[in-house]
C-alpha cells in the first residue's frame, strides 16, 4: 500500500457538509460524483497528498444508508492507494483477510476499488484504490 488515500466519512446532507467542512479546511471541496451503483452521492476535498470523501445515500437501502441508520454520520472507511489491486486482494486474502471484492468495481474519482470486511480488520471497513488509467 502506498498512502491513505481519502477517508470516507457519512453523512445525511451533503450540501450542508459541504458547507460545514469547507468552513473547517478553509477551502470548498473540489467534485462531486454520483456512485448509481452504489447509491451515493460523493463530495472531495483535497488534504495534501490525502483527500477527505463525504458520502451521502441517494437510495434508501444503499450501503451508506444503513450505515447512518445504524451508526449515525461518521467515518466509514479508511481508503489506501494500490499500485496493482488484483495483486493485492491477493495478497491479503492469502494473508487471511475477508475480501468482500474479489473482483475491483469501478468507484468514484476515477478509481477502481475493493473493500476488506471489517470483521478482518479491527472494526474498520478498508477500501484499496488503484488509479483508472486511461490509455490516449
Amino acid at each position: 500500500m502506498n498512502k491513505i488515500e481519502h477517508i470516507g466519512i457519512a453523512v445525511k446532507d451533503i450540501e450542508k457538509s459541504n458547507e460545514l467542512f469547507a468552513k473547517l479546511f478553509g477551502e470548498s471541496h473540489y467534485k462531486t460524483e454520483a456512485v448509481e451503483s452504489e447509491g451515493v452521492k460523493t463530495s472531495f476535498f483535497k488534504m495534501g497528498e490525502s483527500k477527505i470523501e463525504l458520502l451521502e445515500a441517494t437510495t434508501p437501502d444503499s450501503p451508506i444508508a444503513k450505515f447512518i441508520e445504524k451508526k449515525g454520520e461518521g467515518i466509514h472507511h479508511i481508503a489506501f492507494d494500490v499500485t496493482n489491486i488484483e495483486e493485492e486482494i491477493d495478497r491479503l486474502k492469502n494473508e487471511g483477510f475477508i475480501v468482500l471484492n474479489d473482483t475491483p468495481k469501478r468507484g468514484a474519482d476515477n478509481k477502481l476499488v475493493a473493500f476488506l470486511h471489517p470483521k478482518s480488520t479491527n472494526g474498520i471497513l478498508v477500501e484499496l484504490c488503484q488509479e483508472i488509467v486511461i490509455n490516449k
